[in-house]
Parts: structure tokens; C-alpha cells; sequence
């Protein structure tokens, strides 16, 4: 019988992609949670049957267990020594139950995961998923390549080798470090920050072993520049003419910061009046060609020459090497092995209309051997591997690639060669010179244009000649302080100081980007916000470890000497994590140092927001805070209560919760199809019935002393049978979408409608209506609610001018063909509901009776 072979890529793509070489394009595919493809082939001297599938990307992340996940019941500091478990990425995929059937009687597994750490520890996922173990039946390969192209593909099956577990156990270490230790802050600070500060706009207040120091940079640049005071200099600039060039003299002192002193000088100068030629130099220089394009350099030329950000950039350069037009984006070196395919790469090339010629001139005459740069043991340098054009990629993916190939071929062009030419001048004493460039060679720069020299034509001079000054100019200046950090000084930055890795620099800046830790302005510098700025002083002021880069480097080579098997995976995590413990444990006790620069930053919640609505306890007005996580404050109370977060929110008629005396809101959500409902403030927060869910536009920040128990509960989820308000007095109807409830909108006139209160369901009324309302009749036939409309007199479809009109929007025809249905389903006119027993229980603020909570009536 005929071995069967499973094959596993990292996505989709790249599995269609080695299954079409692999099979000479002669295959069967198959939908599954990806895509399976299923040929005959030889495989190791005999012939297979083979099915190429993939993953999409990790297929576990760790997390802890549900008892660790209640921010109020766990203490942030037993987050060190809480156990984790890896859970399916993406549940919904169903990755891991994909893997495990296709595997099933399969006698080889073929792992085609990314040729880096992270793809070996996706590598020991799927064999975990696979139930694959080494025995001596079943075998397990590991096939390493940098291109999706033939050539490569074909390569990697015929040299298969074994994946690496302590590569593995290296990605396992970071991630449990980052989670407990970002966690584990986060969690303390946000508590103790949220909700505090009315202008504090953030609802999450984290922390990143990576993240932090990543934002230090940036900081700390910041401060230099706020501290930085400016001094005035001056500078002597002398200009002849000579044989029809007007030339410009540079000083040898450069400039001065005593204004008398330059004084003197420029007087020396006019009193002299002659510039003598006191010495001619040339001399022949060059300009190396680059070395090979590593992940770094492509991040920091893409930010500062393309205008592209770290995340976009690599978004960018996946898609293209998941297409095949460029080898792996993630690699360290910048050396090309002895084996590299030169010829094969510009082979590629020959035909592209932009860079063909230049490719075809190496191949028809020669080329120069690439610069000697470094091997990191990686990957080789990031290629182009075929053509491609600006109609086929897209303008951004475009630019990017055509960058990859002008660095490619500038690799393999002369060194730019020049000529140097400096003539010395002196005149009062003072020793002056200008300088010219003529390019002779202009090598590599002719395909990268922006790295030409700025060339400058002298006229000939003599030694000893005497030339008139034409005029002496004192110019005045400022020294200035340094700009914020562009991206592309950061990446350097963190390249430095080993803050990241190739693959994950990028995300790191997103993410104090995502979280208002600092805000991209011209030209991709990285301005810091105040809380960007207050986090970075607070951890200065009590622990600077926190956010210098030193910790983080040695981490990471921690984690090195794991991923070499130099190191004990456990005992490096272990080691690590009892450090942070310790840290953790003092930035708690000094946590007031901290609050006291918040304090001088941000506004307390009592100087912010506007009056709003009022307090139910104490019957004063409580504030409006509309910044994130936007809440109401009461300064009598001291109590905060949460609001939807989107939407517009403002004061409902000064009517009243009959459960707790608090002002109803109004929360109109945007769109024209937003909804409009009403909430009480404490309702919302604390609900009073059991079996109402967390449902409806709460914060998620988890901590939920601040945000009550199962935050999320408007009127329209309320199933109080005496408030007219609650989905028991203006539900009207079941959704045909959903178990949810159709919902009267009593504030959309003139565009009368009902929405669901747990889909986007929505149901137009009779338009231009005076008045629509629910009553407490019952429909006998579906036991919907009886709806009350006033018609306009003018527009009324009732008989002899008459407009009240009272009937179900189901069972009565008029007003059944005056309903439209959005978003939904058509209404069937026909069919019954049944009222369902829920467990609504007040807590001696209203109502006991049993009531449906989300009015979830069914067969409808």
C-alpha cells in the first residue's frame, strides 16, 4: 500500500503553492477549515499519495485558565506563578480538528511551516494536532526554504530534515514571560488609573516587556528636546568669483558663540580683501555598494523613503512573499550564501519592463560579487524571485517591491566612484576651503538614484594665486534641538539594544501607536502623549529597569541560549519571572510616585466633564465625561458608572428609573440606522435582574468592581413589568433574525420604526405618523403587542379621513403592508410565539414577578 503524506503549510497560499509543484499542477483540491490538495507523487524513492493543507499562522495562544481571568477575584501579583494553557487561536477555524482527520492514515507528516522560531513552534502545534509522534512507523520532516518558488520548493524535498524543539521551547518562553509580565501590570495599573482622571483617555493602561522600552525611546528623545536650551552662534562666510563661478567659502573654526569675537574676524577679512590659494587636493574616493536587504534595513528605508509604517511594511512584503515575488521577509543577515543563485535571481528579472535591461546587462556581461555582510544563520537576504508590474501588485505593494529589486541589483553593481577635489584658502590669518565632486563611476547609484553624491564643479585653481573677496557675510543662527524619533531612528534603536525580534519590531510600534502612547506625525516621527509621557516618568521614578532596554536584551538572550539548547527553558523562565515578581511587588508599594505625575497631567474627575443627569442616592447632578472610557461621576457619591461607548448620550425628558430614582439617558448610536434607546445609569452598571446578560456597548477592561457585575443593561433588555421603558412595555414583537425582542424606537419620528434588542434587525413603520405607541393589548392570534398609530391627516390610509389605527404588525393587513423589513428576513403574517418562563429576581427594587427576560419567544 502506497504511503500517504501530509504536508502542512503556514497558510493557505503557500500550501497551494508547493502542492502545484510538487504535482506538476495535476491535482484535486478540497475545501476543509483551509484547503486540502490531494495528488500521487514520488516521495523518498517510492510513490505517495500526498495532501498539502495548512494552518493560518499559530494555531494555539496561551492564556491563563478561567479561575486567573476575574480581575477582581485575582490578585495581579499571583499572576507570576499562575499556571497557562494554550487555547485554539482562532476557535472558529477549527484548525486543530482539521489537522487531526486529515491525519489520520497518514504514515508521514511534512512540515512546511516559516523558516524561523515562530514557524518552528507552529511546527511542534501541528504535530500535537496531528497526533503525530516520532515512532518507528510514523515520521515527522521538517522542510526549510526561503522561497515559495520551484526551485526552492524542489530543493527543501530533497534535503528534509527534523524540527528543532529548543527553537520551539524559545518562542514557548517569550510568550509566557510577556503574558504574566504584561499582564500582570496591566491589569494593576488600569485598575488603579481607570476611571481616576477625567482627561485620561485610555481604557487600557498597559505594559510590554518590549512595548515599554520601545516607548523610552521615544521619551527620552522628547525630554532632550523640552530640555534642550538654544544657544545663538555665528559664521564667517566669505565669496569670490573666480573664472565665472561664484563659490562660497567654509570656514575651518565653522562658527563661533561670542558675536564680538565673529565680528572681529569678518573686519579682518574685508581689511584683507584678498583670498590666497594656499593648497589643491584631489584625491579619488568611492562609495560602497549596499550588502544584502535584511528585515530591519527594508523596515527603516520603507518609513523613511516610502512613507510606509513598520506594520503596513510587513503586511506588504507577507503578501508578496506568499504571491512569490520576493524570498522571506524575516531574516537577520545580510550576507548571500556561497550557494546563492545569482544568475538564476536576474534570470527572473530579464523580462520586467523596469528592470530588465538593467538585469540582462549582468547577465550578457558581468556582475560584481555582493559585499561581504553578515550571517546570522537565518535566512538569505530578502530577493526579488520573479517579475512583477505596478498593475499586478498595487501601487504600495508596488513600491515596495520595486525597492527590494533596486537593492538587489545595487548589491551586484560597482561601487560609485568619485573624484574629490578640496582647495584651501587663507585671508587675514584665517583658513578657509570649498570642496567639488565629479562622479567618474556612478555604479550602483545609477539604480538607486537617491544615493548619488551631490556633485559640484570647481574651476581650476593654482597654488599661490591672489583672488579678490567679492563680499564677506556674518551669518547668525541657533542651535536647535534634535527632532522626535522617526521610525526609522526608533527601529534602529531597538535593533541596538536587541528589543525585539525581526518579526516582531514592527508590532511593538504599532502598538504604542494603537494605545495613544505616541502619535505619527510628518515625515513618520513619533511624538509621545502625555500618558505616553507620564508612564515613562513614573517608571523612572520608581523602577527605571521598567522601561530601559537593557532588561528586555537580556531576556532575549535568555532566550537565545534556549533557542540553541545552551539553556533550560523552565529555569530561564522561571529565573526571569521572579525578577519581574520582585519588581512588581515595589512598583505596587511606590505606585503614589506614579499618581503624583498623573496628577499634575490629567484632571480629577471632579474639574471635568458637564453636568448631565442626576444621581438617584443623592439627588445632585452627576458629570458627563466624554473622553474614553466615557462615565458619569458623581462628586457626592464618588462613584463612577460606565455608558455605552459609542454613541451620543444626553438627558431623556428628566424622566426616572421606578427601580432606583436615577435619570434616564438617551444613547443614539451613529448611522442613519443607529439606534436610539433609553438606560438608567445604575441599571446599566449593576442590573437587578438575574439572567441578563453582559450584553450591550460595556468597556472592556475587566475591571468590573468599577463596572458592576454583568454591565450592559438599557431599557430594552429590562424585563420590569410596571416601567414603561422596558422591553416588556415597548417590545412588541419577536425578531425572525434572532431569540432577541423588536423593540418600539419611541424617539425616531417621523421615521417610525422598531429595532431588535439583540440584532441589527430593523423594521420601518408607516412613515410621517403623528404618533406611534404600544398598548397592553395582545394580538389573540400571535400574542405580538398591539400597536396605536396616529396617521398624518393628509397622508392617512384609513377610510374617510379617519387616523387612529390600532392592530399587529403581523396579523393586521394595513398595517402589515405598511412595515419594511432591514437587514432581516421577510415578516411571516403567520405563525405563533410562546411566551417563555425567564428568571427575572429584583433585589427589593421592583418587581417580582416572572418575566421573560429578552422576550425570546419562539416558532415565530
Amino acid at each position: 500500500m502506497a504511503p500517504k503524506v501530509l504536508m502542512v503549510a503556514e497558510k493557505p497560499s503557500i500550501a497551494l503553492s508547493i502542492a502545484s509543484v510538487l504535482s506538476g499542477a495535476q491535482m484535486s483540491t478540497r475545501r476543509g477549515s483551509t484547503e486540502v490538495h490531494e495528488f500521487d507523487a514520488m516521495f523518498l524513492g517510492s510513490r505517495a499519495h500526498y495532501k498539502v493543507t495548512s494552518v493560518i499562522g499559530h494555531v494555539f495562544s496561551v492564556d491563563f485558565p478561567a479561575a486567573f481571568q476575574d480581575w477582581t477575584t485575582t490578585n495581579p501579583s499571583d499572576l507570576f506563578q499562575a499556571p497557562i494553557l494554550k487555547k485554539e487561536t482562532n476557535p472558529k477555524a477549527h484548525i486543530c480538528r482539521h489537522l487531526s482527520q486529515e491525519a489520520r492514515g497518514c504514515t508521514h507528516l511534512v512540515l512546511w511551516l516559516d523558516c524561523d522560531r515562530e514557524g518552528e513552534n507552529i511546527c511542534f502545534e501541528v504535530i500535537e494536532c496531528t497526533g503525530f509522534h516520532a515512532s518507528d512507523s510514523r515520521r515527522i520532516y521538517r522542510a526549510r526554504f526561503s522561497s515559495v518558488t520551484e526551485k526552492d520548493i524542489l530543493k527543501a524535498m530533497n534535503s528534509l530534515a527534523e524540527p528543532n524543539r529548543d527553537e520551539a521551547l524559545s518562542v514557548d518562553a517569550r510568550q509566557e514571560i510577556d503574558l504574566k509580565v504584561g499582564v500582570a501590570f496591566t491589569r494593576f495599573q488600569t485598575s488603579y488609573f481607570n476611571g481616576k482622571y477625567g482627561n485620561l483617555d485610555a481604557r487600557v493602561i498597559s505594559y510590554g516587556p518590549c512595548q515599554t522600552p520601545t516607548l523610552g525611546f521615544c521619551v527620552d528623545r522628547y525630554l532632550q528636546i523640552t530640555m534642550f536650551k538654544p544657544e545663538k552662534f555665528w559664521m564667517l562666510h566669505p565669496y569670490i568669483m573666480y573664472k565665472g563661478y561664484e563659490l562660497k567659502l567654509e570656514w575651518e573654526r565653522s562658527r563661533l558663540f561670542d558675536a564680538d569675537v565673529a565680528a572681529m574676524f569678518r573686519n579682518r577679512i574685508i581689511e584683507d580683501g584678498i583670498m590666497k590659494v594656499v593648497r589643491v587636493s584631489e584625491k579619488l574616493e568611492s562609495k560602497a555598494r549596499p550588502s544584502g536587504l535584511n528585515t530591519v534595513n527594508l523596515l527603516k528605508v520603507a518609513s523613511s523613503a516610502l512613507g510606509f509604517g513598520p506594520q503596513l511594511t510587513m503586511q506588504l512584503a507577507e503578501r508578496l512573499y506568499t504571491q512569490g515575488f520576493i524570498s522571506y521577509p524575516r531574516t537577520e543577515s545580510t550576507a548571500y550564501p556561497s550557494s546563492f543563485d545569482f544568475k538564476g535571481t536576474l534570470g527572473a528579472l530579464v523580462h520586467n519592463p523596469v528592470f530588465g535591461a538593467y538585469a540582462q546587462k549582468f547577465l550578457t556581461e558581468s556582475y560584481n560579487k555582493p559585499r561581504a555582510g553578515t550571517d546570522a544563520g537565518d535566512h538569505p537576504p530578502i530577493t526579488p524571485m520573479r517579475s512583477a508590474s505596478e498593475d499586478s501588485l498595487g501601487n504600495d505593494a508596488w513600491k515596495l517591491y520595486q525597492y527590494i529589486c533596486q537593492h538587489f541589483l545595487g548589491t551586484l553593481s560597482p561601487d560609485c566612484k568619485y573624484r574629490r577635489i578640496k582647495v584651501e584658502f587663507e585671508s587675514g590669518g584665517e583658513q578657509f576651503q570649498c570642496v567639488g565632486q565629479l562622479a567618474t563611476v556612478k555604479g550602483f547609484t545609477s539604480i538607486m538614484p537617491w544615493l548619488a553624491i551631490s556633485e559640484k564643479n570647481l574651476p581650476e585653481f593654482a597654488v599661490g594665486e591672489k583672488i579678490e573677496i567679492s563680499k564677506v557675510e556674518l551669518d547668525e543662527g541657533n542651535t536647535s534641538p534634535p527632532d522626535y524619533l522617526s521610525e526609522s531612528e526608533l527601529i534602529s534603536l531597538m535593533e541596538k539594544h536587541g528589543i525585539g525580534t525581526d518579526a516582531s519590531i514592527s508590532v511593538h510600534i504599532n502598538n504604542i501607536c494603537e494605545r495613544n502612547y505616541v502619535q505619527v506625525q510628518a515625515g513618520r516621527r513619533l511624538a509621545p502623549t502625555p500618558l505616553g509621557i507620564s508612564l515613562i516618568r513614573g517608571y523612572q521614578c520608581i523602577d527605571s529597569d521598567l522601561c530601559l532596554p537593557d532588561i528586555r536584551s537580556f531576556i532575549e538572550h535568555q532566550i537565545t541560549l534556549v533557542a540553541k539548547g545552551q539553556a533550560d527553558h523552565s529555569m530561564v523562565v522561571q529565573h526571569v519571572l521572579e525578577q519581574f515578581r520582585r519588581k512588581f511587588s515595589y512598583f505596587v508599594k511606590q505606585i503614589d510616585n506614579m499618581d503624583a505625575l498623573f496628577e499634575a497631567q490629567f484632571s480629577p474627575l471632579s474639574d471635568s466633564g458637564r453636568l448631565l443627569s442626576k444621581c438617584g442616592k443623592c439627588l445632585r447632578y452627576m458629570k458627563y465625561i466624554s473622553t474614553q472610557p466615557a462615565r458619569l461621576y458623581c462628586g457626592t457619591c464618588e462613584e463612577v458608572y460606565y455608558v455605552p461607548q459609542k454613541g451620543t448620550v444626553k438627558l431623556y425628558k428628566e424622566l426616572t428609573c421606578p427601580l432606583d430614582n436615577f435619570e434616564l439617558l438617551l444613547c443614539s448610536m451613529p448611522g442613519p440606522e443607529g439606534k436610539s434607546f433609553p438606560l438608567c445609569p445604575y441599571c446599566f452598571n449593576c442590573p437587578p435582574f438575574e439572567g441578563i446578560d453582559t450584553f450591550f456597548g460595556a468597556p472592556k477592561t475587566g475591571d468590573s468592581t468599577k463596572l458592576g457585575k454583568g454591565v450592559g443593561m438599557p431599557c430594552f433588555l429590562c424585563p420590569h413589568t410596571t416601567c414603561p421603558h422596558s422591553v416588556i412595555a415597548q417590545g412588541v414583537c419577536a425578531c425572525p433574525e434572532c431569540s432577541g425582542t423588536l423593540v418600539l424606537d419611541s424617539v425616531s419620528a417621523p421615521k417610525w420604526r422598531l429595532y431588535c434588542n439583540m440584532c441589527n434587525c430593523l423594521v420601518s413603520l408607516p412613515e410621517g405618523a403623528h404618533r406611534i405607541s404600544t398598548t397592553q393589548d395582545k394580538c389573540p392570534e400571535c400574542d405580538s403587542t398591539i400597536i396605536e398609530v396616529d396617521f398624518n391627516k393628509k397622508t392617512t390610509p384609513l377610510k374617510d379621513g379617519a387616523t387612529l389605527h390600532k392592530g399587529c404588525i403581523l396579523c393586521d393587513e394595513l398595517l402589515h403592508s405598511l412595515v419594511e423589513m432591514k437587514h432581516g428576513r421577510s415578516f411571516s403574517r403567520h405563525g405563533r410565539r410562546g411566551r417563555g418562563r425567564g428568571r427575572g429576581r429584583g433585589r427589593g427594587r421592583g418587581s417580582t414577578k416572572q418575566q421573560d427576560p429578552k422576550m425570546s419567544f419562539r416558532d415565530f
